[in-house]
């Protein structure tokens, strides 16, 4: 039930932060992380894979006015470098840290998934996290809504990707257009980019 995470660590008087990702799976652009510390109750929030894309922009003014909140970008050349786990820990600690720089007492640090950054004192992973906290929810909006607007402005650049489709993610359209055009800039040279390399099944993730 979503919000019942929340009610738990605000019962024990705990401020929580909720971070989530976007673009963990995608051949190309950014990971974009973001973490959310809410002051009120928003109401719509949910996952925001679950929400249209129009009720994720209604949103986003919602949250960005009633929360403390930070949104970093992992650019592609430092997900080649890192891989894509460590590049997305690095975008976690970031978007932490600036915010609970700004919250006095104590302080959880919810993360979506399965995994935590071992940086905070207090921290907790939580599966389908996006479905059960209001703030990794929020978390996932902001994320969410900010790589999209990256991919409009790269399909700007590389009109012929059609990145304003796809964002990025291993379509049957983007692999086409790669074994076609080839890759750019922006596409992440340690992910699997042509499909006579990768299995019939595309999911990356």
């Amino acid at each position: 039930m979503l919000g019942e995470i929340d009610r738990f660590w605000s019962e024990k008087n705990f401020k929580i932060i909720g971070v989530d990702e976007a673009g963990r799976g995608p051949l190309c652009g950014p990971v974009v992380v973001a973490a959310v510390s809410l002051f009120c109750h928003i109401e719509g929030l949910g996952d925001s894979k679950k929400l249209s894309e129009k009720k994720r922009v209604e949103l986003l003014p919602h949250i960005i006015k009633n929360s403390i909140w930070s949104v970093f970008s992992v650019r592609p050349c430092v997900i080649d470098k890192l891989n894509i786990l460590h590049a997305t820990i690095y975008g976690m600690s970031k978007c932490i840290f600036k915010v609970k720089s700004k919250i006095e007492g104590d302080v959880v640090v919810l993360i979506d998934g399965n995994r935590t950054t071992g940086l905070f004192d207090f921290e907790e992973a939580v599966i389908k996290g996006d479905s059960k906290s209001l703030n990794i929810a929020a978390a996932s909006i902001l994320a969410k809504v900010h790589r999209d607007r990256i991919m409009e402005r790269w399909d700007k650049i590389y009109p012929r990707y059609n990145f304003n489709r796809h964002k990025g993610y291993a379509t049957k359209e983007h692999y086409d257009i790669i074994e076609k055009e080839g890759t750019t800039e922006i596409h992440r040279k340690s992910f699997k980019l042509y499909r006579k390399s990768y299995p019939k099944q595309l999911k990356m993730f």
